[in-house]
């Protein structure tokens, strides 16, 4: 073979070798999240391949399932949170210890506080920065956006019940009652999906109340948000028959509302806000499936 020739067939190979040789696989993130409704969002933007463990109550979405689980806001497990070597853990705000901890080891941290609704889609866009998926991120913000202001352009110009939205109670009593306060995202739900909390003018995000101020409130509506359905739905609905005086209890305005997505503060939000509206405007939604 004359020199000119083996250098026209090593050219040849060196193209074949650079067009077929594999591309380098990108190192990605290792990221853990403590926070459920933070995991959710970490999955809507495109970042889900990329969590390597979830908190103790993550139930969503599915492939949390196989996921390992690190503890939760009281008990987040130290060791095997540094054992998974993750670049990126998602803690609660008021996790200091767990902070500390996680910094002085070199780990950086995404800290989350619960807020307003506006904060759920401001939480996903900022996540997106820091997980270097901003693009789906704002795609993803921007459709939960649009689907609430179609959900409140649904029922806006309609009557506004005076609604209590009650998130826990004991069972079977009327005792130990918690129910949404003047801020947050199950207040911003409420007023969006056209009701009036009837806790509106108390600047908190959960009101424990007593039945002599539920008879005093009046509301008009009762709705109560579970994660899980209870055992028996009918006898809890007939605790509220021992206040007959309240509007919502003499029009048997009282409704269940179960579901990890009422009480999770991620981007299914949006399904919370239309069951809302359905219940308090059924009228607004005759002829949707």
């Amino acid at each position: 073979m004359t020199r000119r020739r083996f250098a026209r067939v090593a050219v040849a190979l060196l193209a074949l070798l650079v067009v077929t040789a594999p591309a380098p696989a990108s190192a990605g993130h290792r990221i853990i999240s403590i926070v459920p409704a933070v995991t959710e969002m970490l999955f809507a933007i495109g970042a889900g391949p990329e969590v390597v463990a979830v908190s103790s109550y993550d139930r969503y979405p599915e492939a949390v399932g196989a996921l390992p689980r690190v503890g939760a806001l009281l008990d987040p497990d130290v060791e095997r949170i540094l054992s998974l070597a993750p670049d990126l853990v998602v803690v609660y705000g008021s996790q200091s210890h767990l902070i500390a901890q996680l910094e002085g080891a070199r780990i950086p941290v995404f800290s989350y506080r619960h807020g307003g609704l506006a904060d759920v889609t401001a939480t996903m866009r900022a996540l997106g920065r820091r997980t270097d998926h901003a693009r789906e991120a704002d795609a993803a913000a921007d459709a939960v956006e649009r689907r609430l202001e179609a959900i409140r352009d649904r029922v806006r110009e309609r009557p506004r019940p005076r609604t209590l939205l009650v998130f826990g109670r004991g069972p079977l009593t009327l005792r130990n009652v918690y129910a949404a306060g003047g801020v947050g995202f199950l207040h911003d739900l409420l007023t969006l999906a056209g009701g009036e909390d009837v806790f509106g003018d108390v600047p908190r995000e959960s009101v424990q109340t007593t039945t002599e101020t539920l008879l005093a409130r009046a509301p008009e509506v009762i709705l109560e948000i579970r994660a899980e359905a209870p055992a028996d739905v009918e006898r809890e609905r007939r605790v509220w028959a021992a206040l007959p005086s309240v509007p919502a209890v003499r029009a048997n305005r009282i409704q269940f509302l179960t579901g990890s997505e009422m009480v999770v503060p991620g981007p299914r939000v949006v399904e919370a806000a239309e069951r809302l509206a359905r219940a308090l405007h059924p009228e607004a939604f005759e002829g949707r499936p």
